[in-house]
């Protein structure tokens, strides 16, 4: 469960402990005496809530590996060497055999619905993973076996189930959006296997994003907080002071792979819709725009400096065809909100409901635009690539004096230069390549990526395409 990069990422199996002050006696102190009494009094009441609706996770996977085959005699131990070894005897002639492996593991849950006698508990999608068998036990040490009701990898969040006739206790949940650096906080689970572990500190940072290049999950933000969380943590509860649930413990980043006060948390707004998500419908649903992004080129588009995602691409049938949403397009706000990057867009589109109607502000050709989009549920990537392909399915970049350099180009040749192209697309099947110069986009001259996005968004059908390939100039066609 270790991530080791610069900082090692740990995914935590686990939860905390708790610290504060003790007396039994308060008796009558100074006010700071009192103050500090009612401090404490305060913590013990969170952990008193909160601590029977925390339940600990423990896992079982089946691993099968294949073990290489060998025949077996008493008297191979003493080797070749003895009298009475068979020299006929090939030990390779056995095939492999597959043995199966129990892989265990620990994690933390919350206890956060009820269905007649069922109870559902929220944990991390790493804890339960590909597991065969998952067991949830109580706080009073009571053990059930637990069913997955869903998983998602994208917020790293999962939904397990289990049946009991007897009231249990449920944790609140709280508004996310509402929290503010400095509140104080409580995390609450089963760090390294120490049951029923609480641990406090405060809200260190908001809206913290995982490390890029990681396996942390990328569709969430996170709470950050230096509440001591440990492996064994992961999905366990983070509270505020009323002991309500304000995020889903998941990871640390750490040199040692113990807490060094860096523990980062799900928001709970999260969540709360990725648990509706898998009751009502088994899995979590997520907006879709139709587009391919990447952050805005360096050079070759009017955009004024400002950031934003960049369109390269627009799938057939999607949300974006329909709003009218073009390839070359800087997609810069939703809903009134400033889009930073196309990371940002994808978290922001990824978690709003399918069927809503928004708000993008673009900048199209040096001009600022607004169009409507209605959102669609985003299919599985085979599904996606079945209702239509890509448009222009091709990538392009600047045509760079280095790039012409490398290609043994003229210094006046002008044109973009083919980055990539998609698989499948119209722009593949005409037999346009990587590395490919255009010069032309029907009767229009190309000398930067304003003049090959103005083009190819030109009315009509049918596109012409003049490619500078191996010194040689084709015309290459396709049709929208």
């Amino acid at each position: 469960m270790y991530k080791p990069t610069k900082i090692i990422l740990v995914l935590l199996l686990s939860l905390v402990g708790i610290s504060g002050l003790y007396s039994e006696n308060p008796g009558s102190g100074s006010s700071d005496d009192s103050y500090m009494y009612a401090m404490q009094n305060k913590f013990r009441e969170v952990a008193r809530t909160t601590l029977p609706a925390v339940v600990e996770i423990n896992v079982t996977e089946i691993v099968k590996q294949t073990i290489p085959g060998q025949s077996f005699s008493p008297f191979n131990f003493f080797g070749d060497s003895w009298p009475f070894s068979n020299p006929d005897q090939n030990n390779d002639n056995q095939a492999p055999q597959e043995r199966e492996f129990k892989k265990e593991g620990l994690g933390s849950g919350v206890l956060v619905r009820r269905d007649g006698r069922k109870y559902f508990a929220v944990t991390n999608n790493h804890v339960v993973g590909e597991a065969d068998e998952i067991s949830v036990k109580l706080y009073d040490g009571r053990t059930f076996d637990a069913t997955v009701v869903g998983t998602d990898s994208r917020t790293d969040l999962a939904l397990i189930t289990f049946e009991s006739r007897e009231s249990l206790p449920l944790m609140d949940m709280a508004d996310s959006d509402r929290l503010m650096v400095g509140d104080i906080v409580f995390a609450v689970g089963n760090p390294l296997g120490f049951e029923s572990t609480v641990t406090q500190g405060i809200v260190s940072a908001l809206g913290r994003k995982a490390q890029e290049g990681s396996t942390i999950a990328d569709f969430t933000d996170y709470i950050q907080t230096d509440a001591a969380i440990n492996p064994g943590n992961s999905g366990g509860a983070l509270v505020n002071l009323n002991g309500q649930l304000i995020g889903i413990n998941t990871w640390i980043a750490s040199r040692s792979g113990g807490s060094v006060g860096l523990g980062f948390a799900i928001p709970v707004n999260t969540v709360k819709r990725v648990v509706d998500d898998f009751v009502t419908k088994g899995r979590v649903e997520y907006g879709w725009l139709g587009v391919t992004i990447g952050n805005p080129p360096a050079e070759g588009m009017d955009f004024d400096g400002e950031t934003g995602a960049f369109t390269g691409n627009i799938f057939a049938g999607s949300p974006a065809e329909k709003g009218g949403l073009l390839p070359g397009d800087l997609i810069i706000g939703v809903d009134g909100r400033k889009v930073e990057s196309s990371d940002q867009l994808q978290r922001l589109i990824g978690t709003l409901p399918p069927g809503r109607d928004i708000s993008l502000d673009i900048i199209r050709l040096g001009k600022k635009e607004n169009i409507r989009v209605r959102l669609d549920a985003r299919k599985s990537e085979q599904e996606i690539a079945d209702d239509g392909g890509l448009w222009p399915g091709v990538y392009v970049s600047p045509l760079t004096d280095e790039i012409k350099d490398q290609l043994e180009l003229s210094g006046r040749t002008r044109g973009v230069i083919v980055a990539y192209v998609a698989e499948g697309s119209s722009s593949a099947a005409a037999g346009i390549r990587q590395g490919d110069v255009i010069t032309r986009v029907n009767s229009s001259r190309i000398a930067d990526l304003t003049d090959f996005y103005k083009a190819l968004n030109d009315d009509g059908d049918e596109i012409n395409f003049r490619i500078l390939r191996d010194g040689k100039e084709i015309l290459l066609g396709i049709v929208k």
